[in-house]
């Protein structure tokens, strides 16, 4: 054996220029070990001590692979193959990719990935930090200890990487990175695929995505479920807080399907939208704030049991949709913020790189690293999970430099404008690289401004969403609704303004999270008069929503009219189903679930502005609304009639086109729903008498606070 001296750790920057074998020398640094055999084969040598303390040196004439026998106080012993006899494994066309931000399966190459290399099985670790000094491999395998496995520098593509044999999925481990400002942070994997479980912070090795599907007839048939003129109505669920299992913890995938599933079939929703289930750090953000923009949260179990989950609602036909957060990501120690001692993920300027609404920090989009893990991000979701749509939050503040900023906080763009140019680039090659990888999925942009093209095409100058939230319409018709029926005469314009626009975009009409929390109080809750009013009030807003032109969203508890505003720590309270108004509006959203799926007219012309037209839209003393809702393929069109007031209407005319027999097909003061079930006539014969510019019409009673719903029948004989 020769003995070597060295007396620095300087080559720790370049691990594999020293470790390893090289030239009949065999080097390892095993800082606290009392010594270190390399075993080949079936021969054994003992290795030296050499300075600095920890490394061992010894002569071997074989090659590699060999292995460590490694002792340690406590007579623990170890034994594995060096990590530093073993080559690269990212290849040219990887760094390539990922420096050109075009890399879409990079969670697949990048982070941990088990694998077989050069005939042995480990795990291949990656990391981008380009500007980091050194960036070592920590993890329970190490006991944390950041000088035993320095990673090698991939400079043509600035990342870090080191194959580490024997170790395999259910490992713990993240990044030691030393920034270029010198100092040391422990860092989570950014393409970690899965985690641990909140507050504990520590990536894990993933196993293999694979996943038995079962739904291939519905990845086939899902761009027709999901088309502007089929019926959309989404759920959305905060997971943990839905409803709570008996031992009062968090569900998993497998129990929340198991309760949730079959209640959005029975309520007849065609999607169920999930809040963020990326992980994130602090549930109080409900994941808002998501640190891994590729593993599903621990915090309800595994990836494969989420994968389970989306296979089963398509079982069910029920398409999942997640809420998706490329705006912004928070400071925490542990995450993205000054990764290797710059800001690489975030902007270095605060005006640019820091959100004053939320606490965080701004992805920096101009960056094509940056850009490329997003849109990988998307792909990931989609492809692997088989996700039918994301819902991306926060556009707004994606789309404007100045946004929640005053004058002199904000930094125009290269052509002087409040524009965000590099965001906007972003989200049409998003939405180009969604379409060509994941046919049939959606995207959806909550979006508050009226930024132009939201929803039409790249190659047109839009942003390349499918549907975009309609807030104006949302914001305008809560109002409307909270102020007291005497009132409401003053303020018609706000139920009838959305139509003035509805058909700029495709729109989905969002009675979303954001409107229940935060004192804005409950549905139920905003409605004003007494208790049978309150009820009567929601049950025919939303039959006005459900007829309105755009796809529905409604958050959980509104379809059981529950009083309290949600609470992510509780659950929703569905002990109030007892009572039968509370019955009563969960039976009418079911109902009018049904009657949207069934009738061609209330969802074909939801993005047609050929599908509706107002009949009577400005009787504001009376708070009476009318409009007619039809298709070109010649299916039976449909008059929706709202009274807005407690005051039954008698003797109501209204105009209609087609003459012959009316059905009333929906009443939202019908009794099984706790209405007053007014009586009247639910089957009508247009008179020819002509009404709001239209030859025949007819008389109508319109029951207090209600939405009635007829269906033309054809010609009596």
């Amino acid at each position: 054996m020769r003995r070597t001296k060295s007396r620095s750790i300087d080559w720790l920057h370049d691990p594999f220029s020293f470790l390893g074998l090289h030239e009949g020398v065999v080097r390892t640094f095993q800082p606290g070990a009392l010594g270190v055999t390399l075993v080949a084969d079936d021969d054994t040598f003992e290795l030296a001590a050499a300075e600095p303390a920890g490394l061992f040196v010894g002569e071997y004439a074989g090659a590699a692979p060999y292995r460590l026998r490694i002792r340690w106080p406590g007579d623990i012993l170890t034994e594995a193959s060096d990590p530093y006899a073993y080559g690269a494994v990212l290849g040219e066309l990887d760094l390539h990719l990922m420096q050109e931000g075009a890399h879409w399966d990079l969670p697949l190459r990048l982070g941990a990935n088990p694998c077989t290399h050069e005939g042995v099985t480990g795990t291949a670790f990656s990391v981008w930090a380009p500007n980091a000094r050194q960036v070592s491999l920590i993890g329970d395998f190490v006991s944390w200890d950041a000088r035993r496995l320095p990673m090698r520098l991939r400079h043509e593509g600035g990342i870090w990487e080191l194959f580490v044999p024997g170790i395999d999925a259910g490992t713990r481990y993240k990044f030691a990175v030393v920034g270029a400002d010198g100092v040391t942070r422990e860092k989570a994997d950014p393409l970690a695929r899965a985690t641990e479980c909140p507050p504990a912070t520590a990536s894990i090795v993933a196993p293999s995505p694979a996943f038995d599907w079962t739904d291939t007839e519905w990845m086939r048939t899902r761009g027709d479920r999901q088309h502007a003129e089929a019926p959309i109505s989404i759920y959305e669920v905060h997971a943990s807080s839905w409803r709570r299992p008996w031992d009062g913890g968090d569900h998993d995938w497998d129990q929340l399907g198991d309760q949730l599933i079959p209640y959005l079939v029975d309520m007849g929703f065609t999607h169920v939208e999930l809040m963020p289930i990326m992980e994130h750090p602090f549930g109080g953000s409900w994941g808002y704030q998501p640190l891994s923009q590729f593993a599903p949260s621990a915090r309800y179990g595994s990836a494969k049991q989420f994968a389970r989950f989306v296979d089963r609602c398509h079982s069910a036909g029920i398409g999942v949709i997640l809420d998706w957060v490329p705006a912004h990501f928070p400071s925490d120690a542990h995450g993205l913020a000054m990764f290797d001692g710059t800001a690489l993920y975030e902007h270095q300027d605060p005006r640019e790189g820091y959100h004053p609404d939320w606490n965080t920090l701004i992805y920096n989009l101009g960056r094509r690293e940056v850009a490329g893990m997003l849109i990988a991000s998307a792909c990931w979701w989609l492809e692997h999970f088989h996700i039918d749509g994301l819902r991306v939050d926060a556009v707004a503040s994606m789309l404007y430099r100045d946004y929640s900023r005053k004058a002199g906080e904000w930094v125009p763009n290269r052509q002087g404008g409040r524009e965000n140019l590099e965001a906007i680039d972003f989200l049409r090659r998003m939405n180009m690289v969604v379409a060509e990888r994941a046919p049939g999925a959606i995207t959806i942009a909550e979006e508050s401004t009226a930024f132009p093209g939201v929803t039409a095409r790249p190659t047109d100058g839009g942003l390349g969403f499918t549907y975009k939230w309609n807030m104006g319409w949302m914001n305008d018709t809560l109002r409307y609704v909270e102020h007291e029926a005497v009132h409401r005469r003053w303020h018609h314009n706000d139920m009838t303004f959305g139509l003035v626009y509805a058909f700029s975009e495709r729109f989905i009409l969002p009675l979303s999270h954001d409107e229940v929390v935060h004192g804005k109080k409950s549905l139920i809750a905003k409605m004003p008069g007494d208790r049978w009013q309150k009820f009567a009030n929601l049950r025919a807003y939303l039959a006005f929503m459900w007829a309105h032109p755009g796809k529905k969203l409604m958050f959980m508890g509104g379809e059981i009219a529950q009083w309290a505003e949600w609470n992510h720590d509780g659950q929703l309270d569905w002990e109030a189903l007892v009572q039968a108004d509370h019955a009563g509006v969960q039976a009418l959203v079911r109902d009018l679930n049904t009657l949207y799926r069934a009738e061609p007219s209330l969802h074909q012309g939801d993005a047609d502005a050929h599908g509706f037209a107002w009949v009577v839209g400005d009787d504001a003393d009376n708070s009476v609304f009318v409009f007619r809702r039809s298709t070109a393929h010649g299916d039976r069109p449909l008059l929706c009639v709202i009274n807005m007031t407690p005051v039954p209407r008698h003797h109501y005319r209204v105009g209609v086109d087609e003459p012959g027999r009316w059905t009333e097909i929906f009443n939202s003061d019908d009794a099984r729903y706790a209405g007053s079930g007014l009586p009247h006539d639910t089957s009508l014969v247009a008179a020819g008498i002509s009404s709001h510019g239209r030859g025949h019409s007819l008389e109508l009673a319109l029951p207090p606070l209600s939405t009635i719903i007829f269906a033309h029948e054809g010609s009596v004989i």
